[in-house]
């Protein structure tokens, strides 16, 4: 056991990054996973909120908790 954390394919990664883009070993340990990613072409940043999504927090946390009074 390597003690290398569940879901992270280390050797996949290195592959990508040393053979695929052509960096150099310091190059790659010196990258953050979120320049790694946009150098390997996964798309940047957080999914947008579907209607769906957006319908179960509307449920869960209503604008109108019944103290709200319009007259």
């Amino acid at each position: 056991m390597s003690g290398a954390p569940a879901g992270i394919d280390w050797p996949a990664l290195m592959r990508a990054g040393i053979r695929g883009l052509g960096l150099r070993p310091a190059e790659f340990w010196a990258l953050t996973p979120a320049e790694l990613d946009l150098l390997l072409g996964k798309p940047a940043g957080v999914a947008p909120l579907r209607r769906s999504r957006l319908e179960a927090l509307l449920a869960d946390y209503p604008d109108d908790n019944g103290e709200t009074s319009y007259e």
